[in-house]
């Protein structure tokens, strides 16, 4: 089985209810779109759960969110511009679960950050935060649009022929299941819910928000 999970952003306590309920097993490959840290109470939580369960389960594919990006790069450029759009995304709630010091995120967590994938392909599927550019072939995407893009994606009508696309980042009140692409981003650090789609047959397993 292939799971894809949406934006978990510091929710930790949804996440082991999600994952509990969704009880994958340690051959199906699960997929996380991005977005683990921010907004959320506990992030630096989330962090060491995520690397404890793909300690376990091999076949977890960890995709790269716009936040991954703010805070790696605050971190290794401390430059006032970069905090300034870390800060304006939810950065202190980030930092309060690492003892308000950017210095106590441990390196295993600033690895993390670093190798999470900016997309991945399983057949005909796309795995992606954001999204994609319109009609640019895949390899000539930007690391920007396919972490930041909405609405150019998602009201486009086939973004990419040769894949259905499945994302986050784009808070929506319930998944959305289309043809040519899937967005299961259902805002649960908003008081939404945390999503998964086991892909094989689309089921949705959810949990509310438990903040």
């Amino acid at each position: 089985m292939i799971y894809a999970i949406g934006d978990i952003h510091g929710c930790l306590d949804s996440l082991k209810q999600l994952v509990e309920k969704v009880n994958p097993n340690l051959e199906d490959k699960v997929i996380f779109l991005g977005d683990y840290i921010d907004r959320g109470p506990d992030s630096k939580g989330v962090v060491e759960f995520l690397l404890r369960f793909s300690a376990t389960h091999k076949n977890t594919i960890f995709i790269k969110g716009n936040h991954e990006w703010m805070i790696k790069r605050f971190y290794d450029t401390r430059d006032p511009k970069d905090w300034e759009l870390w800060e304006y995304n939810g950065a202190r709630k980030t930092l309060e679960s690492y003892g308000n010091n950017i210095e106590n995120i441990p390196i295993e967590h600033l690895k993390f950050f670093e190798k999470t994938k900016l997309y991945h392909v399983e057949g005909r599927y796309l795995f992606v935060h954001g999204g994609i550019k319109p009609g640019i072939n895949l390899s000539n995407q930007k690391a920007e649009d396919i972490l930041w893009i909405r609405d150019e994606f998602i009201y486009s009508e086939k973004p990419l022929k040769r894949y259905t696309v499945v994302f986050g980042h784009t808070p929506m009140h319930k998944p959305l299941i289309e043809s040519d692409k899937i967005g299961i981003d259902t805002g649960c650090v908003y008081g939404g819910s945390l999503t998964c789609l086991r892909l094989d047959d689309k089921k949705i397993f959810q949990v509310r928000c438990k903040k």
